[in-house]
C-alpha cells in the first residue's frame, strides 16, 4: 500500500489563516473538514498551522503523512445512506511548544493569520494562579496562548489590524469568553504593558461556539476496507458521522471573514447561543438519557439496536416529539428538524454506541438534561408526561444497581451511588421514592414537593419490574 503523502495534485498555495491548537479526532473532522470543504467551494482559501501543546515530540504520523488524512463519513442523511472518504489538505504545518517554543511563539508573527481554533478538552481552558513566568512554557493552555500573542503585540507594535478571532471548540459553556478572562488574568500575573490588556480586549474577537458531530475516530476495525479504497494508508483517518453544527456567537465580521455557511455547510453564525445549547442538551442529550436505563433495564445493550426495537422507538419519538419539544419555548419547526436528526443519528449502523458508556455519571446529566423538560411539561399542563417520568423511574431503579438478578454497570461519584443505596435499603417503595425525591444533592431541589410525581414513579417502577417488552 503506497504511503499518503503530499504531491502537487494535493497542494495549494493558501496562506495559513489559522492556527490550531490540538489535531485530537475532533478538530480533525469537524473543523478541519469544513475548512476543506470551504477551500474546494472557493469560499475560504486558507490553510492550518496545528500546534501539539500536550506531546512532548511531534506526531511521526503527521510527519510521515505531510499533515494529510482522510474524514470518512458513514451514517444516515436524511435516510440515505453515506459512506464517503474525504482527502484533507489544508492541514500544512504542525510545531511543538516543548520542542521548538521559540518557533511555537514566532507562528505569532504570520501576517496572514486570522483565526485561532481550539480543542484542549473540557478542562483546557483555566487561568493556574501557580504557574510558571512568561518566559517559561506555561503549564496551561490559555498562558501558553497568551505568550504567542504577546509576541504578536509586540512585532506588529499593538497594529490594531492585527487582532484575530478566537473559535474554541471545548464543550464549556461561554468557551470564548472564559478563554478571553483567562488570557487578561495571565496579563494580569505576568505584568504585562497595559496596552496589551487593551488590545486583547479591544481588537481580538472571542466567540463563544457550540459544536456538535459524532467522532469516534481511528476506524481500526475497517481501516484495511478503506484503506483499500482509497489506494494508500492512512494512520490518520478519522471516522464522522455525516451530521455535523456549528453555532458561533459573534458580530457580523466574523461570518464575513470566515463565511463556512456560504459552502452549504451546517453552520449558523448567532446573536444568542443559548437556544441552540438548549436545544442540543434537551433533545439530543435528554433523549439519550432518557433512552439509556429504560432500554438497558429491557436488555438492550447499544443504541442501535434499542432504537431498531419498534417499541422503544415509540417510547423515545414520544418522549421528544410530545413532551421534550412541548415544553420549550423555541421554534417548533426548528425543533422537529433537530429531533429528526437526533433520531437518524441514533440509528446509524456504523457507530456502536454502548449504553453503558453514555451512562457513566447519569444523574448530573438527568438534572441537567431531561429534569429541566420533567418539570416544564408539569408546570405547563399539571400532568406528568408518561415517558420521561418512565426515564426518570428506570434512572431510580438502575441506580438500585441490580435488576432481576443482573448487576448493573452504576458507574458514578460514590457520594451518589451512596444516597441511592441507602434509599433502596428502605422497607417499601415510597419510602426509597421519597428518600431519592427530598435529596437536594442530587436535583438542587426537593421533588416531592410536586403534586403526584411520587406516586407516578411508584406506578412505573411496578410496570418495569413486571414488563418484559418496552
Amino acid at each position: 500500500m503506497k504511503p499518503l503523502q503530499r504531491t502537487a495534485s494535493n497542494s495549494n498555495a493558501f496562506p495559513v489563516k489559522i492556527l490550531q491548537f490540538g489535531f485530537g479526532n475532533f478538530l480533525r473532522g469537524f473543523a478541519d473538514w469544513m475548512v476543506e470543504e470551504a477551500n474546494e467551494k472557493g469560499i475560504f482559501q486558507g490553510n492550518i498551522q496545528v500546534v501539539q501543546i500536550h506531546s512532548k515530540h511531534l506526531d511521526p504520523k503527521i510527519m510521515r503523512q505531510d499533515g494529510l488524512f482522510h474524514v470518512i463519513e458513514r451514517g444516515l442523511s436524511q435516510g440515505a445512506l453515506i459512506d464517503h472518504a474525504q482527502l484533507i489538505t489544508c492541514v500544512t504545518g504542525v510545531t511543538s511548544i516543548f520542542e521548538d517554543y521559540e518557533g511555537y511563539l514566532k507562528l505569532g508573527e504570520n501576517p496572514a493569520l486570522e483565526f485561532i481554533i481550539s480543542n484542549t478538552t473540557e478542562s483546557g481552558i483555566y487561568f493556574d494562579s501557580e504557574d510558571f513566568p512568561i518566559e517559561s512554557i506555561s503549564k496551561t493552555f490559555p498562558g501558553k496562548l497568551t505568550a504567542l500573542l504577546f509576541n504578536r503585540f509586540l512585532h506588529f507594535s499593538g497594529d490594531p489590524e492585527r487582532g484575530l478571532i478566537f473559535l474554541p471548540c471545548e464543550l464549556i459553556e461561554k468557551n470564548g469568553q472564559q478563554l478571553k478572562s483567562c488570557i487578561l488574568s495571565y496579563a494580569e500575573k505576568w505584568d504585562l504593558p497595559e496596552g496589551f490588556s487593551d488590545w486583547i480586549s479591544n481588537h481580538n474577537i472571542f466567540c463563544d461556539t457550540l459544536v456538535d458531530r459524532i467522532v469516534p475516530g481511528y476506524p481500526k476495525a475497517e481501516i484495511a476496507e478503506i484503506e483499500e479504497k482509497i489506494d494508500c494508508k492512512d494512520e490518520l483517518a478519522v471516522m464522522v458521522e455525516p451530521y455535523h453544527f456549528w453555532a458561533i456567537q459573534g458580530p457580523e465580521e466574523v461570518r464575513e471573514r470566515f463565511p463556512l455557511d456560504h459552502a452549504g455547510l451546517n453552520v449558523k453564525f448567532v446573536e444568542d447561543l443559548s437556544p441552540y445549547r438548549t436545544m442540543k442538551v434537551r433533545i439530543l442529550n435528554g433523549a439519550h438519557t432518557t433512552l439509556v436505563p429504560y432500554a438497558y433495564l429491557h436488555g438492550f445493550r447499544t443504541v442501535g439496536e434499542s432504537v431498531e426495537d419498534p417499541g422503544l422507538l415509540v417510547f423515545l419519538e414520544h418522549a421528544i416529539y410530545e413532551e421534550i419539544i412541548p415544553s420549550m419555548e423555541y421554534s417548533e419547526e426548528e425543533l422537529t428538524d433537530f429531533a429528526k436528526d437526533v433520531l437518524e443519528r441514533f440509528a446509524n449502523p456504523f457507530i456502536r454506541h454502548e449504553l453503558k458508556s453514555i451512562a457513566l455519571n447519569s444523574i448530573s446529566k438527568f438534572k441537567v438534561r431531561v429534569l429541566p423538560s420533567l418539570l416544564s411539561y408539569w408546570e405547563k399542563n399539571q400532568s406528568w408526561p408518561a415517558n420521561l417520568t418512565m426515564g426518570f423511574a428506570s434512572l431510580i431503579l438502575f441506580y438500585k444497581g441490580d435488576f432481576k438478578g443482573e448487576t448493573l454497570p452504576l458507574n458514578d461519584d460514590p457520594t451518589v451511588i451512596s444516597i441511592f443505596s441507602k434509599a433502596w435499603s428502605k422497607p417499601n417503595l415510597v419510602d426509597t421514592l421519597t428518600e431519592v425525591c427530598t435529596n437536594q444533592t442530587l436535583w438542587g431541589q426537593d421533588l416531592s414537593r410536586y403534586e403526584g410525581l411520587i406516586s407516578m414513579l411508584e406506578s412505573c417502577i411496578q410496570r418495569l419490574i413486571t414488563s418484559t417488552k418496552p
